[in-house]
């Protein structure tokens, strides 16, 4: 078997001794493989469970590889039983839940592994809650991840009260106010209803908390002898999809609309107006002559319109969501990305880059990124420079500069 890479080393010297750990290691560095090698190393252990996004356990596209797969790539894991299970069926399945606590509860040795951990950042999340759960029965316990903040840094708490709350030894709120600063902004909604939101200024403290999870965390960034290459072309919509887009633009953005305007109204409303020109002739024909080899080329794509249409265009390329597609999945064979549609938030696509470019991949990755000449595209694509998501982007806009730029 190929020996460790020297940062795989690293890591692995760093955990060895210890019983849980986070391995925060850029996407592409080979996480997994250090994993097995923790786990493998521990005597005796009788059930292994690894908890992660269920498109990396069970691909919808039967070319791609799981993770079981991947962890039978580097010997599998020496262990009785072995269970791979999605995060989101923990959260759905009362129960897949329960069968899972009760086996856990009646196993001598486990060791609980959960990848992709940016998943239960959020504490109110019933996954979140119910694998803080298993985590109190466990005693070896491992998460991974490549970007552990994407929001905030009070992403970081419910990620170590997984591994273990000794580690912080403080509830939420104590976090929040030891490491971060924040600022209430309360606003008038049309006279008849106050929104109050906190917001983070800023961090302090910051060395104080690494001396706290200083000793459990690995972090390295990926280093490769090939380069991303970045191309952003315009397009043109045609006549009836500009005709649909401005009949949205203007069904929402009347006074009424606007008066009562919240995150779900802006977001139904950049759907639909995005939605109407997904599938244009003019990004098609762009995209058919800058693809070189259609069976290496991932396309990224926002709505099952736009999927279905690329499936039927491109039948050899690797056609995914986001949400679903953007994490977990190794691609460094396929080195061609294209976005089809864009996506306001920013954090799946700095993931989707990543399903190519990583160890094993041996050729220049190429990225397309597709605009269109409208507002709303402008919008998304300057959103995503400076790394805000939708709801972000909705707080810091009057609804006067909204229609300005839409």
């Amino acid at each position: 078997m190929i020996p460790l890479l020297p940062k795989q080393l690293k890591a692995f010297d760093k955990h060895s001794s210890n019983k849980v750990g986070a391995l925060f290691m850029k996407m592409g560095t080979g996480k997994t493989r250090v994993a097995v090698e923790l786990v493998n190393q521990v005597e005796n252990i009788d059930l292994v469970v690894w908890i992660a996004p269920l498109r990396s356990i069970k691909p919808k596209e039967e070319s791609l590889l799981s993770i079981k797969d991947e962890v039978s790539k580097w010997g599998g894991f020496k262990a009785k039983e072995v269970i791979y299970i999605g995060v989101e069926t923990i959260q759905s399945s009362d129960r897949q839940y329960l069968q899972l606590y009760k086996k856990i509860a009646t196993t001598w040795k486990s060791f609980l592994i959960v990848d992709e951990s940016i998943k239960i950042k959020n504490f109110d999340a019933k996954r979140t809650k119910r694998l803080i759960e298993f985590s109190k029965m466990v005693e070896y316990k491992l998460i991974l991840n490549g970007e552990p903040i994407t929001r905030d840094l009070l992403d970081l708490w419910s990620q170590f009260q997984f591994l273990d709350p000794e580690i912080l030894r403080m509830n939420l709120s104590e976090f929040k106010n030891t490491f971060c600063k924040y600022t209430t902004i309360t606003k008038n909604l049309g006279g008849y209803k106050n929104y109050v939101k906190e917001f983070i200024t800023g961090y302090e403290n910051i060395d104080y908390l690494y001396s706290l999870i200083g000793e459990y965390v690995f972090e390295c960034d990926l280093e490769l002898n090939i380069n991303q290459l970045f191309e952003v072309v315009k397009y043109d919509l045609s006549s009836d999809e500009k005709e649909t887009y401005q009949y949205f633009k203007e069904k929402y953005l009347d006074k009424e609309k606007l008066l009562a305007m919240n995150n779900n109204i802006f977001i139904e409303m950049t759907q639909k107006m995005q939605h109407g020109y997904c599938c244009s002739e003019s990004k098609f024909q762009i995209v058919k002559n800058w693809i070189t080899d259609e069976s290496k080329t991932i396309i990224f794509c926002k709505y099952i319109a736009s999927a279905e249409f690329c499936r039927k265009a491109f039948p050899k390329a690797t056609v995914l969501n986001y949400k679903t597609g953007s994490m977990s999945l190794n691609l460094q064979d396929k080195p061609y990305t294209v976005y089809w549609d864009q996506t306001f938030d920013w954090g799946d696509v700095i993931q989707s880059q990543h399903r190519n470019y990583r160890t094993g991949a041996e050729e220049d990755c190429r990225y397309l990124q597709l605009i269109g000449n409208i507002g709303l595209e402008n919008l998304i694509q300057e959103n995503n420079k400076k790394k805000l998501g939708i709801s972000e982007y909705f707080k810091k806009i009057s609804k006067k500069e909204l229609k300005e730029i839409l």
